[in-house]
């Protein structure tokens, strides 16, 4: 029996700059990783690419100016000429959405800024659930003021793990600005009517509820910086969702056009290895803190373009419920031979079935990026290109 199952490998390169031909420089670092591992590349291979290289070679960067120009052009002004707006569910990250803020808070005349609590989307806290219950505080109903939140909890309350007072940190970002902390996008509209939802994976309900409520504009951040704007970065489908802080006065958007990039990378890989070797760019994996409660999903999907054997779910049968049924009493070397035959002959799906029972159903791209996301880090490994050989293989595969 074949020992060693599946194998993921981070791959350095070097540091990539815009302009760069990515997908052939990709093909380079792999290849000498295989060469340096005496390990060929075999069909069903993966190679992901982050999505930070991606955006980066294709110059895909805005200004924060840039960013203003295009919330005055779709933040309308009142009949006194001013703009006064809100947003929504922002998540609380310097990287993620401290730059978005400020370029935001320029584009308008005064800005509203509504932070979910105790935490924001991702799990970043404000207060602890038990100083919620302490203070008699109904998140489902209560809408605090900035002064009614420092008055019930402090004038300084800091993140567990960043130890920064987001707060005032915001405040300091957006100065034009009032805070409010609610559950209820809806909580903004006495104050006005034209709104930007910044939460990421609920964006589309909390627009439907806007619209329904009365507001006159009610955005996303997938519709700013969805076109070019004098001649910025753009990303027509994710907007601003997905950047990143690149400089003091500038972010790196999420990459677009990424299929282009996987097919000619895919093409590279396999016109020398002879193998059909599977492609994807990732970004945040989806998986959650344990302790800290972050969840790490803060990328509007985990992998925004791969190769066509990457759609799907795993269909696989739970080896430790075989184990702890059929095979139970056998020996050592028949348990073997009967959990490969039930490998072999599972059915084309198994939704639904007690043998499945505990698998994870999630899309393969979903968990293949996670996988990636926890080998590189977004530290300083410096392997933004990460190679996984085996992961589809079985306990019946030879």
């Amino acid at each position: 029996m074949r020992t060693i199952g599946t194998v993921v490998r981070g791959v350095r390169a070097p540091i990539f700059q815009s302009g760069d031909d990515l997908a052939c420089e990709v093909a380079k670092a792999v290849f000498a990783a295989s060469e340096e591992a005496n390990a060929p590349l075999r069909d069903r291979d993966v190679v992901a690419v982050t999505e930070s290289v991606v955006a980066r070679t294709q110059g895909n960067y805005a200004t924060l100016e840039q960013i203003a120009d295009d919330v005055r052009a779709k933040i309308p002004a009142g009949e006194d000429g001013r703009r006064v707006a809100a947003i929504v569910f922002p998540i609380l990250s310097r990287n993620r959405f401290s730059l978005l803020l400020k370029a935001i808070s320029m584009g308008v005349d005064k800005l509203y800024i509504v932070l979910k609590y105790p935490a924001d989307e991702v799990g970043n806290e404000l207060i602890s659930l038990d100083k919620l219950e302490e203070k008699g505080v109904d998140p489902y109903r209560d809408v605090l003021t900035e002064s009614k939140y420092r008055e019930l909890f402090g004038e300084k309350v800091l993140h567990p793990f960043t130890g920064m007072d987001y707060v005032q940190l915001y405040r300091e970002y957006a100065p034009n600005s009032e805070i409010l902390l609610a559950n209820d996008a809806r909580a903004v509209l006495p104050y006005t009517k034209d709104v930007i939802a910044c939460d990421i994976h609920t964006r589309a309900r909390t627009v439907r509820l806007l619209k329904a409520a009365g507001a006159r504009t009610a955005l996303t951040l997938a519709d700013l910086l969805n076109a070019p704007v004098d001649g910025s970065g753009y990303n027509p489908d994710f907007g601003l969702y997905g950047s990143n802080m690149a400089t003091a006065d500038s972010v790196k958007l999420f990459p677009r056009e990424c299929e282009k990039f996987v097919e000619k990378l895919a093409g590279l890989l396999r016109e020398k290895s002879g193998r059909q070797v599977e492609v994807m760019v990732y970004g945040d994996g989806a998986f959650k803190d344990p302790v800290g409660g972050i969840w790490e999903l803060a990328d509007p999907v985990v992998s925004p373009a791969y190769t066509e054997g990457l759609d799907g779910r795993p269909n696989e049968i739970k080896l430790k419920y075989l184990a702890d049924t059929q095979l139970r009493g056998e020996s050592r070397e028949q348990a073997a031979e009967d959990a490969k035959k039930a490998i072999r002959a599972k059915a084309a799906c198994l939704t639904g079935q007690m043998a499945s029972q505990g698998t994870t159903p999630r899309r393969l791209t979903d968990l293949l990026g996670s996988l990636s996301d926890l080998t590189s880090g977004s530290g300083d490994k410096g392997t933004p290109i990460v190679w996984i050989q085996g992961y589809f293989d079985t306990y019946a595969a030879d």
